[in-house]
């Protein structure tokens, strides 16, 4: 668990699957940050994303880390593609709650801008942002970080 919580704490980009209106899934990546078991982002207060998780909140959000790559030598089986990923499913809303919105913007600013220095948030650009909260489910990871002989 303790490799899946870093992942989540240091990767940059996820994918938020949606289901979308026709029933297909709908796949969009975004930038993320992760709060003990939920993941907060923002978006437009319009669009797919939004319409997909009003109408059905069921969603699975991937995210992973490329660690490199080991080239065949001899045989192809030999080439290895090292990584670690996370997969989660869980339930995505629209946050409403000024203070949660407030607590998910800094976090999102803390992780991507960790030396400060961006100034307060303005009331006119929080008024056409949406905060989305993904209250995890289930959470599973998977890597492969060793070689093989």
């Amino acid at each position: 668990m303790e490799s899946i919580i870093g992942l989540l704490r240091t990767t940059h980009v996820g994918r938020l699957g949606t289901v979308g209106r026709d029933g297909y899934p709908m796949i969009k990546p975004l930038n993320f940050v992760y709060d003990g078991m939920k993941i907060y982002f923002h978006s437009a207060k319009e669009g797919e994303k939004i319409e997909d998780i009003v109408r059905d909140g069921r969603i699975c959000f991937e995210a992973d880390a490329p660690l490199g790559y080991n080239e065949a030598r001899s045989q192809p089986c030999e080439a290895t593609y090292f990584y670690r990923s996370v997969i989660i499913k869980g339930r995505a809303a629209l946050v409403t709650d000024k203070g949660e919105r407030l607590h998910a913007f800094k976090l999102l600013m803390d992780k991507y801008q960790p030396g400060g220095g961006y100034g307060a948030f303005r009331d006119d650009k929080l008024r056409i942002t949406a905060v989305i909260r993904i209250d995890i489910e289930e959470m599973t990871g998977k890597e492969n970080i060793s070689r093989s002989a």
